[in-house]
């Protein structure tokens, strides 16, 4: 006697079908990369797959599943420590960089302030006697002076007095001046000429580089004069008869008189 399927019933998938989808439902994940390398040992470690003909049935447990997690909780995290030591790079580059130009201001603000001092240093003038006052003007008038008149000031000091150069420059001259007694003859720094006389001793050779403030002998009473002093003259050369007005002179290089 024959039966007849009732129309409209469905069968449960057979246990080849089953297996079958299940073999292709892991096939999919290991080709789109969730089941890598960290799945394949689990799929071995599951239960032996159950063989229908040709077709394999894998059962896909949770142990596989877990270690999906693991790898993708892996992934994530390496990916993490990868954007904090980006980060880390990034901020280490930038610290250097901060540090690379703060220095680098650091020594244009050295070198400025070098060169600003040198500037200084240069353009300084002193009193060529400190704290003393002028004695005889210039230009004054005399018998005294064979011109008739006086081509310097005079320094009131008393014989060995300290007298030191008005700036930096180079000594041209260092000896007998005849009326001026022992005299210095110095070539200053801007090109003018500075004259010291009547020094009981020269501290200075020709050539020697003086500095401002520098001592270059003591004062006395050598040459043409009445008494113990200092001569003092500015000039354009060094030479006689080239005089500038010796207080203006200082005064413009900023010593007070």
């Amino acid at each position: 006697m024959a039966f007849t399927r009732a129309p409209g019933k469905h069968r449960r998938p057979s246990r080849m079908q089953r297996g079958t989808a299940r073999a292709a439902g892991v096939a999919a994940l290991t080709t789109t990369g969730v089941v890598g390398s960290l799945a394949a040992p689990a799929l071995a470690a599951e239960p032996a797959a159950a063989q229908t003909g040709l077709t394999p049935v894998v059962t896909l447990g949770d142990a596989v599943a877990d270690r999906i997690d693991a790898q993708a909780a892996a992934q994530h995290e390496a990916a993490r420590e990868a954007a904090e030591a980006a980060a880390r790079k990034a901020a280490e580059e930038a610290a250097r960089e901060k540090a690379a130009e703060e220095a680098a201001k650091a020594r244009a603000e050295k070198e400025r302030a070098a060169r600003e001092a040198e500037r200084e240093r240069l353009n300084t003038f002193v009193s060529p006697i400190p704290g003393s006052y002028v004695s005889t003007s210039y230009q004054a008038g005399s018998s005294l002076w064979s011109s008739g008149s006086h081509t310097g000031v005079d320094f009131h000091a008393a014989s060995g007095t300290p007298v030191q150069s008005v700036g930096i420059g180079t000594v041209v001259e260092a000896g007998w001046g005849g009326s001026y007694g022992n005299q210095v003859v110095i070539k200053m720094n801007d090109g003018t000429y500075t004259q010291y006389g009547h020094l009981s001793s020269i501290g200075v050779s020709v050539g020697q580089q003086v500095a401002a403030g520098q001592q270059i002998g003591l004062s006395g009473a050598t040459g043409n004069v009445t008494g113990a002093h200092l001569h003092f003259e500015a000039r354009t050369t060094a030479e006689y008869g080239s005089d500038l007005d010796p207080v203006a002179y200082l005064r413009a290089h900023g010593v007070n008189l």
